[in-house]
């Protein structure tokens, strides 16, 4: 099954779920009747719930400083505010399911089993990493956990998640992709041909640095499909997200692709590269930091149900933040990988082809 998910952004990521590639199916209107009420969760998954969005919190704010140090080079897209997305969709998939996502994939790849210290080495370039230290932040990957990515081409996760989707249904083996994006891929032409075979959607409200008012004419993405019936959710609340997924992971093996749109709110920029201040004001970022924050939402739910104290909490944050300093100081110690590595893992079988830098005289590699 194909199921989109569009976040709902000030510099937005679309996320897509599919099992299967499925002919087209009922109109939005069709699944309104539906309830949408969430039911009460177990006090244990609460806590679950909120030392999982702490850590996750806690590695992109991390990140954040690692490339303001220069230990992070290149391209650096954060989640944090987006977190929900990734703990509620992940507590409704299995391992049988499949994710493919774009850039902003640091979270999404923890989900699905990465290691801090797989995530960081990855970041600083070194073989530790999950990708050997030659992927960075853009590509991190794990194919034996279902994550296909980490891709950097806006929009390319759409045909990529309906193959993946085609896959499962190939072979029959009840799983589901959900494939990620964000609203300023919502236009892409790619997205729109991968939707006409099976497709679901995720948004925001900026596509890098761009108002969607200015960017797009209906930007009600949930309503696109046409025959794809859709749904919006409040990407914020990690329960809401949780069973969101789940319903779509059931419509799409019973009726086929499903729309979701997820409504989030990144307190970072498009990039580390982009201060985000330009197109939204501080005033605006603090509101929702204030009203909306997935962390702190649950955390007032926990202390309102009396499931643990102020101190516990802290002392579940104090935890999450020794062990992401841990992690990143035993990253700190994985080598750089050595120039022999350049040209390996070009093609999928060595070519034995020896490629040259433009002088002929520095690195010489063979195609491996």
């Amino acid at each position: 099954m194909f199921i989109p998910l569009l976040h709902r952004l000030p510099s937005p990521l679309l996320r897509c779920l599919s099992a299967s590639a499925l002919p087209l199916c009922r109109p939005t209107s069709a699944l309104r009747a539906r309830s949408t009420t969430v039911p009460t969760s177990h006090p244990l998954n609460s806590l679950s719930f909120f030392r999982s969005l702490s850590l996750l919190r806690r590695t992109e704010l991390s990140a954040d400083l690692l490339y303001k140090s220069k230990l992070i080079r290149g391209f650096c897209h954060l989640y944090d505010g987006q977190e929900a997305v990734s703990i509620g969709m992940e507590s409704s998939l299995t391992s049988t399911d499949s994710i493919v996502t774009a850039y902003r994939d640091h979270c999404t790849f923890l989900g699905r089993g990465g290691s801090l210290v797989e995530l960081f080495a990855e970041l600083m370039g070194r073989r530790a990493g999950c990708s050997e230290g030659k992927g960075g932040s853009m590509h991190l990957y794990r194919k034996n956990e279902g994550f296909y990515g980490g891709h950097g081409i806006v929009g390319a996760t759409a045909p990529l998640g309906c193959g993946i989707a085609m896959g499962h249904k190939y072979v029959k083996d009840g799983g589901v992709c959900f494939t990620m994006f964000g609203d300023g891929a919502a236009n892409q032409g790619q997205l729109f041909e991968a939707v006409n075979m099976a497709l679901g959607i995720a948004g925001g409200s900026d596509g890098m640095g761009t108002a969607v008012t200015r960017s797009t004419k209906n930007p009600a993405y949930y309503k696109r499909g046409d025959y794809v019936p859709g749904l919006k959710v409040d990407g914020m609340d990690a329960f809401s997200v949780k069973q969101a997924c789940k319903f779509a992971k059931e419509h799409a093996l019973k009726h086929g692709p499903v729309i979701l749109e997820m409504d989030t709110y990144r307190y970072h920029g498009h990039s580390m590269s982009d201060p985000g201040s330009t197109y939204r004001t501080r005033d605006e970022i603090s509101g929702v930091r204030q009203e909306r924050d997935p962390v702190e939402r649950i955390r007032k739910l926990i202390l309102a149900h009396d499931i643990a104290t102020v101190s516990e909490l802290k002392d579940i944050e104090k935890q999450v933040k020794k062990e992401v300093s841990d992690a990143i100081a035993k990253a700190k110690e994985s080598p750089m990988p050595d120039s022999s590595e350049l040209c390996t893992n070009v093609y999928a079988n060595a070519s034995g082809e020896e490629v040259f830098y433009p002088d002929r005289k520095h690195i010489k590699g063979v195609l491996a």
